[in-house]
């Protein structure tokens, strides 16, 4: 693999988002995913290298870490923003149809939640993962899902949800979805949610950690 590839990886997985960035310490000074992403398409790298070779596979490991408990979300947090910055150059690529995602996923947290940390990360991972996110923000009612589905057919939903007193309302949103769009796939999370939940309200896929919703994607995209 190309060694520049492989130094991409590491400042995604260490959380090194630029030079400038003091984190983490022992990197300080050292080019971080910004320059590293833009050296390595200046150099020729194809941009879906960047992101299959580089980008996909350091998420990934950042994403079994936390679920092992080996690093927290403080830690996922700059990996993410990483990630995001070296995204930045391969936006235009994916724009332009040159590099093909897996599809689109649109996330939102729920109506009457506010909380977005944990939907943050579920969308940067995912697309770190290969797909185009569409970002609804936080309390997000069924309209605006709806809308934004029949506007891209096919794409896979996520509601996220912090509180027991709004992760109540996701039932309301998944029944509305279901009406309109019977075939949308919904994954739900948040951190008072479990698969009995999820059962019960007729989503299709539940999610401890974003690994869980990156490898579920995964299998659904092959």
């Amino acid at each position: 693999m190309d060694p520049i590839l492989t130094k991409l990886g590491e400042a995604v997985e260490s959380g090194k988002v630029d030079k400038n960035s003091p984190y983490p310490p022992q990197m300080k000074g050292e080019d971080g995913a910004d320059e590293l992403a833009r050296q390595a398409l200046d150099n020729g790298v194809a941009p879906a290298d960047v992101l299959t070779e580089a980008l996909v596979p350091a998420m990934d490991r950042v994403g079994r870490k936390f679920s092992e408990n080996k690093i927290f979300v403080p830690q996922m947090l700059m990996s993410a923003k990483a990630m995001n910055a070296a995204m930045g150059h391969l936006k235009p690529f994916f724009q332009s149809g040159d590099v093909k995602t897996k599809g689109t996923f649109i996330i939102g947290t729920v109506k009457g939640d506010l909380h977005d940390i944990g939907k943050n990360l579920v969308a940067m991972m995912i697309e770190g993962g290969g797909w185009s996110i569409i970002d609804l923000g936080v309390d997000v009612n069924e309209d605006t899902f709806n809308q934004t589905i029949s506007e891209n057919p096919g794409a896979v939903v996520g509601l996220s949800a912090l509180l027991t007193t709004t992760m109540t309302n996701m039932e309301e949103i998944v029944k509305k979805i279901k009406e309109v769009n019977p075939d949308t796939k919904i994954l739900v999370g948040g951190a008072p949610l479990n698969d009995d939940f999820r059962a019960n309200i007729g989503a299709d896929f539940y999610a401890p950690d974003p690994r869980g919703a990156v490898e579920y994607l995964k299998e659904l995209a092959a």
